[in-house]
């Protein structure tokens, strides 16, 4: 059997992916910070958990060679 580049791909992927979205969510902290702080907490936890929508379909086709 041999190796499959998908999984180093996915990995990196998953790492391209979850920078993206750090800096996205700090570009935006100026803007949050003027927000009291349960509107603060509520969008951080929000933005927190997003960032794991892309995860699922990556992971699919890193094990199957497919999305669906």
């Amino acid at each position: 059997m041999d190796p499959s580049w998908r999984k180093p791909f996915g990995i990196f992927a998953m790492l391209l992916i979850i920078l993206l979205w750090a800096i996205v969510v700090a570009s935006f902290s100026a803007a949050i910070g003027t927000l009291p702080g349960i509107a603060q907490a509520v969008i951080y936890v929000i933005a927190g958990v997003v960032w794991i929508v892309p995860m699922k379909p990556l992971l699919q086709w890193m094990e199957t060679g497919r999305f669906r």
